[in-house]
């Protein structure tokens, strides 16, 4: 297979992979807020009207006017008349003046003519209707004010927001109960092999079950797409090239497990070079595990072919399939989770290859700078149990013949 022979660096080949998919222009639907986590925005959201859309306290305490505290301390307090309490869910019916405060609690309107809020713990009562204050406060203090939050028709949400628990809230805040967002990435997943059998069944000797098409589609649902499964295909091309050209056209990208080294019995390659133009982009990637890569887009759709080793597919799903994803979707770009972690033992590497590792991580309670101990997990690329065992993937560049222990790495937590 002669582009095997030239292994292409990852990210050179995610770049020339991403770089043949057309634009992103996602189909989108209307989705209960309540019900969009994880989906991404379609469309920007406009802010309504201001939030707050009163101001209001964040502590409890007694509304002021501000200069009325000036100089206010301990064995100098302000005195002030206590004119009454704000109410719960309500606005007040009166207004502060020259000389007055009144009570309020946490997320009380503010009442007219007041502009600051005392926390409760720096007044006390010194006679009926009088409270003593003993710590001044500035102008906006303790007081969140109208629109400080959001201002009225700012874009709050932009379209390729990746939707988290804080936009939820966010949205609720606002009164958005229903909004726009892509439609999930159909995945098409295609195991191969004639040893490969269901995970329901006893596999005979010889036999395995699969794998790749579960660590993989959890992957693509991960990422914000929704598998479909074409079942296991036997070591028969005409078989495999009918499953594939279904999936591409009933799906927006297809992956087949398996059948992706450099053997007589690889028909992927051959596979996806008849699905359509320009077929294979990279078939070898210059990476451990999953060197026996294929990246390939057929007619707008990308195809990849990952190697059937589980550890190999999974952490290659992660380099290739996830990000092709997300351009999908229209996702906005967004840095990985990743946390910086110090080595415990020397990992040797090949100048020239990226070496990717799983690695446990564990709390570094003797040092107060880096928070853990990045533990490597040694097992080979068919153990699908050392990378269950891992809480993230370690890289060793391509310039580097490996990391010291000691070092100081980054982790990608997975």
């Amino acid at each position: 297979m002669p582009e095997f022979l030239t292994l292409l660096p990852p990210d050179q080949a995610r770049e020339k992979l991403l770089s043949h998919l057309p634009p992103p222009t996602p189909d989108s639907e209307t989705l209960a807020v309540v019900s969009a986590l994880g989906r991404v925005s379609a469309e920007d959201v406009i802010a309504p009207h201001p939030l707050p859309e009163f101001p209001r306290t964040t502590v409890d305490g007694y509304a002021v006017r501000a200069r009325d505290t000036f100089g206010a301390t301990d064995s100098l307090p302000a005195y002030l008349t206590l004119i009454g309490e704000v109410p719960m869910g309500d606005s007040p019916s009166f207004e502060i003046e020259a000389g007055q405060c009144a009570l309020i609690h946490t997320g009380g309107m503010l009442p007219k003519g007041a502009d600051a809020v005392v926390m409760l713990e720096y007044t006390q009562s010194a006679q009926t209707h009088e409270m003593e204050i003993f710590k001044s406060v500035a102008d906006g203090e303790n007081v969140i004010g109208i629109g400080e939050d959001v201002a009225k028709d700012r874009v709050v949400i932009p379209k390729g927001t990746i939707l988290r628990p804080a936009e939820i809230g966010g949205l609720m805040a606002l009164g958005i109960t229903s909004l726009r967002v892509a439609r999930l990435v159909k995945v098409g997943l295609i195991s191969t092999g004639d040893e490969v059998v269901e995970p329901s069944q006893r596999p005979r000797p010889g036999q395995v079950r699969d794998i790749n098409s579960y660590t993989l589609g959890a992957l693509v649902e991960k990422s914000g797409g929704v598998a479909v499964r074409y079942g296991i295909i036997g070591d028969q091309f005409p078989a495999l090239k009918e499953a594939a050209a279904k999936a591409l056209s009933e799906c927006d990208v297809v992956i087949i497990t398996a059948g992706s080294s450099a053997s007589t019995r690889d028909m992927t390659a051959e596979v996806i070079r008849g699905l359509g133009e320009p077929g294979v982009l990279a078939h070898g990637i210059n990476t451990r595990p999953g060197k026996p890569t294929i990246l390939g887009v057929c007619d707008g759709k990308a195809v990849i072919g990952l190697p059937g080793n589980p550890v190999s597919a999974l952490v290659n799903g992660y380099l290739f399939v996830a990000p092709v994803i997300e351009k999908l979707l229209g996702a906005l770009p967004k840095p990985k989770a990743t946390v910086q972690a110090k080595l415990t033992v020397n990992l040797p590497s090949q100048a020239g290859r990226e070496d990717w590792w799983a690695v446990k991580l564990i709390v570094n309670r003797q040092s107060s700078i880096v928070n853990y101990l990045a533990e490597p997990i040694f097992g080979k690329s068919n153990l699908i149990f050392t990378l269950a065992a891992g809480d993230g993937l370690l890289k060793i560049p391509p310039d580097a013949t490996g990391l010291s222990a000691g070092e100081t790495v980054e982790v990608m937590l997975i």
